[in-house]
């Protein structure tokens, strides 16, 4: 039920999420935060089991940091991504494995943007734009149908709300809103969150 979807840009990476956090038939709240900040420069989307999700994001968030403060600088958007399935990958083969799909989005010096998929079975791909959950099935053909590796930030903002648009005409469920966000060269930014009615 719940949506996630990224979109890279040339140097940009747009994110977002929906707010609803439920339970079965029941809606518990329609203002949750499905993002982690993981540095300055990359962002960590998760949804799957309700505990899962926080428990995982913030013990992934949590040892970021430490790397950081051990080592006096920050983990590119690769190695992030590395280190969160190796971490999922390690648990997958435990008693106690996590159910969370991930979206792994950041910027770097370096390599510029980037955009990373991960499933509950720890498998990591590198993609131009992805989107998890229920949503997916309906609006990665949109995606496909209209990304370009050159889109503008206007351009990428439209294609969100044609995802978004498609979501209201077709999935059963409502999701009132999202909260949407853009990394880049200057950090993590937030952008007037998108509500799915008025698009």
């Amino acid at each position: 039920m719940e949506y996630l979807i990224g979109i890279q840009g040339s140097d940009y990476v747009l994110v977002a999420a929906d707010t609803v956090c439920a339970n079965s038939i029941i809606q518990m709240k329609h203002d949750a935060d499905k993002m982690f900040k993981m540095s300055e420069k990359i962002l960590l989307l998760c949804v799957g089991e309700a505990g899962d999700t926080v428990q995982f994001a913030e013990y992934i968030q949590k040892n970021v940091q430490l790397y950081k403060m051990r080592n006096g600088y920050e983990l590119s958007p690769t190695a992030a991504a590395n280190f969160t399935r190796k971490n999922l990958a390690d648990y997958l083969r435990s008693r106690t494995p996590y159910h969370v799909n991930l979206l792994l989005a950041g910027y770097d010096e370096h390599d510029g943007p980037s955009l990373y998929y991960m499933d509950y079975m720890a498998a990591l791909a590198k993609a131009p734009f992805a989107a998890h959950g229920y949503g997916a099935f309906l609006t990665l053909s949109v995606l496909d149908r209209y990304y370009k590796p050159d889109l503008t930030r206007e351009e990428a903002i439209q294609l969100l709300k044609k995802c978004v648009a498609e979501l209201e005409k077709r999935f059963i469920l409502s999701l009132p809103s999202f909260t949407v966000r853009i990394i880049d060269k200057d950090g993590i930014h937030d952008l007037d969150s998108i509500p799915a009615a008025s698009v």
